[in-house]
């Protein structure tokens, strides 16, 4: 069980951290299945509507069947658009991480770490700043549900650069011109 006060804690110091920021992300790790948070992670993506992306070690571990889902984020070699969404984004969560020359395609990811909200199974650290412990992930993970507002502006943002493999797209007639259409066009 967490410490009831490093809990309250965590949580005021991240609700505060994630409110404020525009386009805010979701990426789980490998270590959400040792914390047992995988469905304290779904509540969080489910009551955020963030984006939500796994490591490549983590595959299976969220359902990818989830409408936030937006794939593998693994740098340079993600799912199409899923790197995009994740480094432009201006706060993510990384649940369960393991940072190493293999998920980080040697050490190439183009994150920040003022950005990142680092959520171990025992541990939180947010951005440069503080540092929880004896705050365990699960506890962690469905406290915040409760305490985030709903952002879907990351989601959002996919959705309307997202090109599907081997679907051409259509522009009705007077529709603006989005970019995703554009691209399918000139690529």
């Amino acid at each position: 069980q967490s410490n009831p006060e490093g809990l309250q804690a965590a949580v005021d110091a991240a609700a505060e951290f994630l409110n404020k920021a525009v386009k805010p992300v979701m990426v789980g790790g490998p270590k959400l299945r040792v914390a047992k948070a995988q469905d304290a992670f779904v509540e969080l993506a489910d009551a955020s509507g963030y984006a939500v992306a796994v490591m490549p070690s983590s595959k299976g571990l969220v359902p990818e069947n989830h409408p936030h889902f937006i794939g593998t984020f693994w740098g340079a070699v993600s799912t199409n658009f899923c790197s995009e969404i994740v480094e432009s984004a201006d706060a993510y969560i990384f649940a369960g991480p393991i940072f190493n020359d293999y998920s980080s395609v040697g050490y190439s990811l183009l994150l920040k770490k003022e950005k990142a909200l680092i959520v171990q199974p025992n541990r939180v650290t947010i951005g440069n700043g503080p540092s929880y412990g004896w705050v365990f992930m699960a506890d962690f993970l469905s406290e915040l549900a409760k305490r985030v507002n709903k952002n879907t502006t990351a989601i959002e943002n996919h959705r309307r650069i997202y090109v599907p493999a081997g679907i051409p797209l259509k522009r009705a007639e007077k529709e603006p011109l989005r970019v995703n259409i554009l691209f399918k066009h000139i690529q």
